[in-house]
């Protein structure tokens, strides 16, 4: 297993068995996201250092107009994209192995929750995981503390209200917020 195998098979969306070769990879990988998290965490790094930790995390060059606010964590890391102009503030949580796409000029705000992952619920199984990706448009902006749940794609310059829970796609320049999120208004598109 090496990690180009394994993103192509989290991002089919295919069960991973628990105790598989494919969800020991994970746990490595896991391990590997930790120990450069606690790096990038653990005291005051400039932003050129960030960019290059955050290099390192993912495995692919950050562009130089990335902007994160550390603590960050992730538990994967490797199937993590982000676009240019994208701003991650403190806090904030990703759960990457079913893929997290995040395009050109978006915020993500405090405290924020990006869920990859599912558990299978037959409690003798629970163990095994479904992956699904979420994909954030360009210039979109997500409140502080909102989770967004896996397979779910927001649209260019969408916001989601701070708090709210995304389990549903959001349509292109639209205002959602609550738990489940809901359509609140349309707003003026700049894309």
């Amino acid at each position: 297993m090496d990690t180009e195998k394994f993103i192509k098979y989290m991002n089919s969306g295919e069960k991973v068995v628990n105790g598989s070769d494919i969800h020991q990879y994970m746990s490595k990988l896991s391990y590997e996201a930790m120990k450069i998290t606690s790096r990038l965490n653990g005291g005051f790094h400039e932003p050129e250092e960030i960019r290059e930790l955050f290099s390192k995390l993912t495995g692919r060059k950050i562009d130089e107009s990335f902007g994160l606010f550390p603590p960050f964590y992730t538990d994967c890391g490797k199937n993590l994209h982000i676009g240019r102009k994208v701003f991650i503030n403190s806090g904030c949580h990703f759960q990457d192995q079913g893929g997290i796409y995040i395009g050109d000029g978006s915020f993500i705000g405090h405290c924020v929750v990006l869920a990859t992952l599912n558990h299978e619920q037959d409690p003798e199984n629970r163990g095994d995981i479904y992956p699904k990706p979420i994909y954030i448009g360009k210039n979109v902006w997500i409140g502080s503390h909102a989770t967004v749940t896996q397979g779910v794609t927001i649209g260019d310059g969408a916001i989601v209200a701070a708090g709210a829970v995304v389990t549903k796609n959001v349509p292109k320049g639209v205002i959602v917020g609550g738990i489940p999120a809901k359509h609140i208004k349309e707003k003026f598109l700049l894309v």
